[in-house]
């Protein structure tokens, strides 16, 4: 199978799962993009070698968040917490972004395996910026 098929399939699973909980829109570069809890979140496939394709899931935090020593120690005790995926902190002219990174291998996973998986990733991104987001802004 071409590396092209191997993603086009891994990513048409993935939209499967994903459907079964959220809308699912297709972007211009074939991925995935969805919201979850008021999270956006992006899915894309590739093949790193042959035999092993992942998918790579961001999703985005928070963004143009002012600067606040609390939320930076806070991210900094969370970023050790967490089994399914990594916390990122950018700093941009507006404020700062947390994102939330998730790669896996996912060949020949079935559709609902691949949306267990993937809740799991949203949940904790959702309860993150609840925890990060929210409650350090006062709500």
């Amino acid at each position: 199978m071409t590396e092209a098929a191997t993603t086009a399939t891994l990513l048409a699973t993935a939209r499967e799962a994903l459907e079964l909980y959220h809308e699912v829109h297709t972007d211009d570069d074939g991925a995935l993009s969805f919201q979850h809890a008021g999270v956006p979140c992006a899915l894309q496939a590739m093949q790193l070698a042959e035999g092993l394709a992942v998918l790579s899931l961001t999703c985005v935090v928070g963004w143009d968040l002012p600067d606040d020593p609390q939320r930076a120690e806070l991210l900094a005790e969370r970023a050790g917490d967490g089994m399914f995926g990594t916390l990122g902190l950018v700093r941009t002219e507006k404020g700062s972004d947390i994102t939330l990174r998730y790669t896996f291998p996912a060949e020949g996973l079935a559709a609902p395996a691949l949306g267990t998986v993937l809740m799991l990733v949203v949940s904790t991104a959702s309860q993150l910026r609840s925890d990060l987001v929210e409650e350090s802004d006062g709500g």
